[in-house]
C-alpha cells in the first residue's frame, strides 16, 4: 500500500481531499497510469448526496471518479501493446475473465465484476492508479485527454445504438438530453441514424443537444412530444426510442412514440420499480433492450473520436483543478440546466 493524496467520500454528504492508503504495485498484466483528467459522473454524484445506488451502499471511505485518462509511466510483465509515455484512457469494469458472463462476450453483467468508485472498490480522482493493460486503450495523437476522460460515457450510447440494431436512415427519439442522452444521440446519429429528435424540459440542455448536426431539439415544456414525434414521421413513429432520463413518468406516454415493430433502448435507470403499457407493446410488436454500462465498446468509440466524426468537446462545461474537487461536486449537485460534463484535471 502507498499513502496518496485522493479525493474520499467519507460518508453520504461528506468529501475530503486527504491522504488514504491504496495499492500502487504495478504486477503482470498490469500498468500504472498517471492520471490527467477525470470526468464527474452522475453515479459518483449520486453516491455523495445518498450513499448509495441500489445495493451499492458506502459503507466505507471510497475513492470517486471512474471516467478517466491518463500517461502510462510503468509497465507490467508480459505486456507488449502499451509503453511509457502513451496516452490512454481506461475502461472501469473488472470481470471475472473466466465467468459465464465473460464467455458468452456479455462481461458487462458478469456478477463479479469489479468496478471504480463502485463500493467497495476505489475510484480514480488520485495522481496514479493501476490497471489492468487489457481494459488499458491508448488514444490517438489528435484526441485530447479531456475527450479521453469522456470515452467512458459515450460507450454508454455506443452500447445503446448498438442494442437498437440501427438501420441506415433511422429516425430516434432520445429522451433526456442530460450527458448520456446527450451521447446516445451523438452515438444514434454516428450509427446510422438520420436524426435524432431529443426531448428534455430543461432548454439549455437542449440547445447543447442542436449543436449537433442531425439533432431536433424538443421542449416537452412547451410541446407534446407524442404529437411532435408523429408530425415528424406523417404519423409513423419512430424507428428507435432511447429513454435516458430515468423517469417514471416517461414510461407513461413512451409508447406512443415507437413505430409498430420499432424498438425502445432502455439507458435510464428509475429508482424504483415501474409500470408499463404491455398490451400496446404487444400489439406494435415493440421490441425492448436494456443497457447496462458496456461491452467491446471503447475501441469503437475511440476510432470515432480519432476519425474526427464524433466531437464530444462541446460537452465539457467546466474544467476544475485538482485541489478544487470538491467544489467541483458541489457544483455537479447543484445540477444547472446549463453543465452537462464537468472534469477535474490531475495535474
Amino acid at each position: 500500500m502507498t499513502k496518496v493524496r485522493a479525493l474520499v467520500l467519507e460518508r453520504q454528504h461528506e468529501l475530503a481531499l486527504r491522504d488514504i492508503d491504496l495499492p500502487l504495485e504495478t504486477g503482470p498484466g498490469e500498468v500504472k497510469i498517471r492520471i490527467h483528467t477525470v470526468g464527474v459522473c452522475g453515479s459518483d454524484v449520486h453516491y455523495y448526496t445518498h450513499g448509495k445506488i441500489g445495493p451499492f451502499v458506502v459503507n466505507a471511505p471510497m475513492v470517486l471518479g471512474h471516467e478517466a485518462a491518463g500517461t502510462v509511466v510503468e509497465v507490467g510483465a508480459g505486456v507488449t501493446h502499451l509503453k511509457v509515455g502513451d496516452r490512454v484512457c481506461m475502461e472501469p469494469g473488472i470481470p471475472d475473465p473466466n465467468s459465464k458472463a465473460s464467455r458468452l462476450g456479455m462481461y458487462n453483467i458478469d456478477p463479479a465484476v469489479t468496478f471504480w468508485a463502485t463500493p467497495p472498490i476505489h475510484g480514480v480522482l488520485t495522481p496514479e492508479v493501476v490497471h489492468p493493460a487489457n481494459y488499458t486503450f491508448k488514444l490517438p495523437d489528435n484526441v485530447s485527454f479531456a475527450e479521453g476522460a469522456m470515452v467512458e460515457p459515450f460507450a454508454v450510447g455506443m452500447q445503446a445504438a448498438t442494442k437498437a440494431k440501427i438501420t441506415p436512415g433511422d429516425t430516434a427519439v432520445v429522451l433526456g438530453a442530460g450527458p448520456i442522452g446527450t451521447m446516445v444521440a451523438i452515438a444514434a446519429l454516428a450509427g446510422g441514424c438520420a436524426r435524432a429528435i431529443v426531448a428534455d424540459l430543461a432548454q439549455p440542455k437542449l440547445d447543447i443537444a442542436a449543436q449537433y448536426q442531425g439533432v431536433i431539439p424538443v421542449n416537452i415544456r412547451e410541446k407534446n412530444l407524442a404529437e411532435e414525434v408523429a408530425r415528424l414521421t406523417d404519423g409513423w413513429g419512430a424507428d428507435v426510442v432511447f429513454e435516458c432520463s430515468g423517469s417514471p413518468k416517461a414510461w407513461e406516454t413512451i409508447m406512443a412514440l415507437p413505430r409498430p415493430g420499432g424498438v425502445i433502448v432502455v439507458v435510464g435507470l428509475p429508482v424504483n420499480p415501474i409500470g408499463f403499457d404491455v398490451s400496446t407493446a404487444s400489439t406494435k410488436e415493440i421490441r425492448i433492450e436494456t443497457v447496462f454500462r458496456y461491452a467491446h465498446q471503447y475501441e469503437r468509440s475511440i476510432a470515432l473520436l480519432g476519425s474526427g466524426r464524433v466531437d464530444l468537446k462541446p460537452l465539457i462545461s467546466e474544467t476544475f483543478k485538482f485541489d478544487d474537487s470538491i467544489k467541483a461536486f458541489d457544483r455537479a449537485v447543484e445540477a444547472r440546466p446549463s453543465d452537462v460534463k464537468l472534469q477535474i484535471v490531475m495535474e
